[in-house]
Formats: structure tokens, sequence, C-alpha cells
């Protein structure tokens, strides 16, 4: 993810404006409410993977990964872009903005990719599910992730040094930085939507299948066995479905700030603009805890043991929450 380089020269000059104090302390509330709102939510769901054995699943690792970068987005990245959306301008030193332009670029890179990861192992365990329960473990899944987020961390840091953001405090980044904007466009957003596109067209698509099977077995099988393999298939079908409305809503936050990035590069936008699509990028983070509140009961389970104290319990760990 990149900044325009109009957006870097602009944002750290603060323009005379007049805000009421009454309007000022109504926008410090609700920034307060949208980091307490992701932060704790994705906590939640950090604490839930972790301590219970039964969310042990390559899948939900992946689901942790995401809730871990969306975590680090509510507490750096989110707080300062707020203050700065709010003051209209960068009010803190030029040292702190080339940390919030890196850790934002990786924090929002990494969570992209986590998104793609889980079209990926979805599309496999629906399509392939002997293959995939036979080679896809946890500690395959693990070193996956760790591997994604190094080669994540030592993308970001060339892109900023080439942008000229790690080189310089002070001047705005020329010609290179169109060129790596583009780079950037591709690597960062454009493969990773093709891949959930593409999958998620063929996950459709396999779930209508499945559909059409599980009818078939309901229908001439009454055995223990059929009853199993229709209950699996109800079970990777919803776990598609549920993932498929976190990806729709990823995107849709993502996308107007793709937009104002190609199209920043050839006609004038006016700045205000990129403040706002470039906060439904991180309220992104916020939303994602919402979703699985909604459609994951293991969720609210999980959030309700760790509420009442009940994982402090022993054994808390071998709860059966699913």
């Amino acid at each position: 993810m990149n900044l325009t380089q109009t957006d870097y020269c602009y944002w750290f000059s603060c323009p005379e404006r007049s805000v009421s104090i009454a309007s000022n302390v109504l926008s410090y509330v609700f920034a307060a409410a949208v980091v307490l709102i992701t932060v704790c939510g994705n906590l939640l769901i950090i604490i839930s993977v972790c301590h219970f054995k039964q969310l042990h699943t390559p899948t939900n690792m992946l689901i942790l990964s995401l809730a871990v970068s969306d975590f680090l987005i509510g507490v750096f990245v989110i707080p300062t872009a707020l203050i700065w959306m709010i003051e209209s301008c960068w009010i803190f030193t030029a040292f702190y903005r080339i940390c919030f332009i890196f850790i934002s670029c990786f924090f929002t890179t990494m969570s992209m990719y986590n998104v793609a990861l889980i079209a990926v192992d979805r599309y496999l365990a629906l399509s392939k599910p002997f293959v995939y329960n036979k080679t896809v473990c946890l500690s395959t899944m693990c070193n996956v992730i760790l591997s994604v987020w190094f080669v994540l961390f030592i993308y970001n840091i060339t892109l900023q040094y080439f942008n000229g953001t790690l080189g310089s405090l002070v001047t705005c980044p020329g010609y290179n930085f169109f060129i790596w904007s583009l780079v950037d466009l591709i690597l960062t957003f454009t493969f990773p939507l093709a891949i959930i596109i593409i999958l998620y067209v063929q996950i459709f698509f396999i779930a209508k299948k499945h559909a059409t099977a599980i009818r078939e077995l309901n229908r001439h099988a009454t055995s223990h066995t059929s009853k199993n393999m229709s209950d699996s298939m109800k079970s990777e079908r919803k776990a598609a479905k549920v993932l498929g409305i976190l990806v729709s809503v990823f995107v849709a936050c993502l996308l107007p700030y793709f937009v104002y990035c190609v199209l920043g590069n050839v006609i004038e936008i006016e700045e205000k603009y990129f403040q706002k699509v470039l906060m439904l990028v991180y309220l992104n983070s916020g939303i994602n805890p919402v979703i699985y509140a909604l459609f994951y009961p293991w969720f609210r389970r999980a959030v309700r043991l760790i509420l009442t104290l009940q994982i402090f319990s022993t054994d808390s760990t071998l709860i059966n929450i699913i």
C-alpha cells in the first residue's frame, strides 16, 4: 500500500481551520470508540484462537494472523490516522512520519495477503478435501504465515527505501515514486485481489455442487457415515460463505483507496478525499471482529468465556466451544 506524491507533500503542513471545541471533542470521542472496538475486538479473536485447543486448526491460524495484523493497525495506525484526520495536518515529528508510513503499509498489506491466503485455504479444503487434510497441518500453515510476514516486511522496507521515504525526512519523492506506486499497486492489491476473486468464483460453483450432493445423500442414504459426510460438507460450505462475506467487506473497504491511487497519478483529486478513503482501509480492521461475532457461534462462546474469566479455570483450554 502506498501514498501518492501529492499526499506525501501536502499533509505535512497545517492549513488554518475553524472548528468548534464541541466538534473537536466529539471527533476525538468517536476516534477513541473506533480504536477501542478495533483493538478489543481483535484481541478477543487472538485470545480465543490461542487459548482454546479446539480452535487450533490451519484455517484458524489464518484468522489469527489476520486478527494480529488488524490488532496492530488498531494500536499503531488508526489512532495516529484519526488525529491526522481531525487536525487536518501532521502534528507529529518527521521521524514518526516515516515510522507511520512504514507500519501502515506493512500491516495493511499483510491483512490483504491474509485474506488471499484464507481464500486459497478454503478453495483447497473444498475442492480437494482429502489432499488438504493429509498435507495441510498446523505446523505447515504456521510456517507459511511466518514466511509471508517476513517477505512482506522485507518488501515494504525496500518499497519505502526506493520511494525515498527512508532516505529523507523532508523531501518529497520523485520519479521513482510513480514507478514504485505502480509496482505496489500490482503486488499489494491487483495480485491478491485476482487470487481472491478467481478462487471465490470457484468456491461458489463447488459449494453449489456440494449442496446438490447433500440433497442426494439426505434423500437416498441414512447411514451414519453418510450423515457425517453431509455434516462435514455443510460445515465447509458455511465456512466458505462466512469467509466470502469477510472478503467482500475487505475488498469494498480497500477498492476506493486503490482507485484513488490510480486516478491520483492521472488527474488532480482534492486531498480531503484521500483521508476518507485511507480511513476506510483502516476501519476494515474494526469491522472484521463484528463479522466474526455475527456469523461464528464459536467466537461468541469464546468471548463469553473470556469475559466471565472462565478461561482461568483448570483445563479451560479443553472446553468444547464448537
